[in-house]
Order: C-alpha cells, then sequence, then structure tokens
C-alpha cells in the first residue's frame, strides 16, 4: 500500500471502519447532458442508490418506472421488479457498448449498467483502492486554482467494470479525494475531469455528496463547458 494511499484510507475514516460497513445507500439526484444525449432524460435523478462494499454491486430503484429497480454485477445487468421479478437481463453487458461513441444512444439495460458502475466505483472509494488486483502509485502532483494536490495513479483489474482501466485520483492537503481522471469507455473512450465536494463523515465514513463532470482536454485541463454529469446525494446511510 503506498504512503498517499494511507493518506487517503485515514481522511475517509480509515481502513478498519470501510471493512466493518456493508452497504452505503443514498438519494441520488442527477443532471447533465450525459442522460439527454444517450436518449434517457431525467435518468437516475431522484432516485435511491445501494452499493455494496465487499463486492461490485449496485442497485438504483425506481429504475425507468415505479416498481422497478436494477440489479448490476459486472458479469450481469438486470431490470426488476422489487419483488425480485426479472422484467430483462443482459450478459456480459460490456461487450454490447462495442463501437459506441459518446452521441451512440444507450438502451434501459446498458443505462442499468453505466450507472451502476460508476456510482459503485464513486461511493466504495476508498475502501475498493485495497481490493485484489487493484494497483496504486504515486505520480507527479498537481496545480489547479493556486491549490497543489497530490496524485495517485490507479490501475484496475479486468473483472472490476469501471470507467477505464487506468485512472487518476487528485488528492488535497488533508487527504480527501476531489477530482479524478479517466476516460469513458463505455462512451467511445471520452475524456473526463471528474470533481469532488462536500464531504460528510456518516457513521464513521467520509463521503463525498456533490459531483460535477466535464470533457478533459489534451492539457488536462477541465472543459468547463457543458456540465456532461452532476451527482448530488442526500440521505447518505452507511449499513
Amino acid at each position: 500500500m503506498t504512503d498517499l494511499l494511507t493518506t487517503i484510507l485515514e481522511a475517509h475514516g480509515g481502513l478498519a471502519r470501510w471493512q466493518e460497513a456493508r452497504r452505503i445507500s443514498a438519494r441520488q439526484f442527477s443532471g447533465g447532458v450525459l442522460w439527454g444525449l444517450k436518449g434517457h432524460p431525467g435518468a437516475a435523478n431522484d432516485v435511491m442508490v445501494t452499493v455494496d462494499l465487499h463486492r461490485e454491486f449496485t442497485s438504483h430503484e425506481p429504475f425507468s418506472e415505479e416498481g422497478h429497480r436494477t440489479s448490476f454485477t459486472p458479469e450481469r445487468v438486470a431490470i426488476e421488479t422489487t419483488g425480485g421479478e426479472v422484467v430483462e437481463e443482459l450478459r456480459n453487458p460490456r461487450e454490447s457498448f462495442a463501437g459506441h461513441e459518446l452521441s451512440t444512444p444507450w438502451n434501459r439495460l446498458q443505462l442499468a449498467y453505466f450507472t451502476g458502475y460508476a456510482m459503485w466505483t464513486y461511493l466504495t472509494e476508498p475502501v475498493s483502492l485495497t481490493f485484489p488486483g487493484v494497483d496504486t502509485e504515486e505520480i507527479d502532483p498537481w496545480t489547479e486554482d493556486g491549490e497543489k494536490f497530490r496524485r495517485l495513479r490507479v490501475r484496475y483489474p479486468a473483472d472490476l467494470a469501471t470507467h477505464s482501466p487506468e485512472q487518476t485520483l487528485y488528492v488535497d492537503s488533508d487527504g480527501l479525494l476531489r477530482r479524478r481522471d479517466y476516460n469513458v469507455d463505455v462512451a467511445g473512450g471520452a475524456p473526463s475531469a471528474h470533481y469532488i465536494s462536500g464531504h460528510r463523515e456518516v457513521s464513521g465514513l467520509v463521503i463525498p455528496s456533490e459531483r460535477l463532470i466535464y470533457s478533459r482536454d489534451e492539457h488536462g485541463a477541465k472543459v468547463p463547458e457543458p456540465l456532461i454529469v452532476s451527482v448530488h446525494l442526500e440521505d447518505v446511510e452507511v449499513h
């Protein structure tokens, strides 16, 4: 474990506390241009999201219509009734994005896959950075708006679904995660700059409540317009 990863874990509540917790749930509000671009305006807005902290699993409820929820794992994504009856499902969902570009529409199951892996990635950090096969390395620092950030390069194994195999986390002087860079492989590899704020302590864990995601230019700077995705969390609970 790198020194920087240890700093991150301690700032977010400590590894032991994260390992004790089982799930995180929250009321999720989402905005930005991505949802309309993909054919699902208003998607993932004012829904309950639940992630498992010990395996890659996410559920959003309601999803698409009242009485339906999602069930996401890397190998399978499904839409179910709240009683557990499968409405539709897709095995090996990542393969369905072959040839996609940023403007390529998604069907409901592809949307469920994207929202599932994205929110799992965000809400399980930093404990997911300690999972088997995840490799971390501190790289050169970055200065933005007069503030200096340490940076952690993360390489994810193939069995974890996320935006891209390699991502970069930016860490402030308090050890808090403040930005992440990645390419959205399921949307043509779109380069993204993702800003993190609103850190709050919930049952001993420090969890961000605000995320703003923009395009990223060839110099690593955010492209301020348009706002691609926003995520706001309320009623966060640790189970």
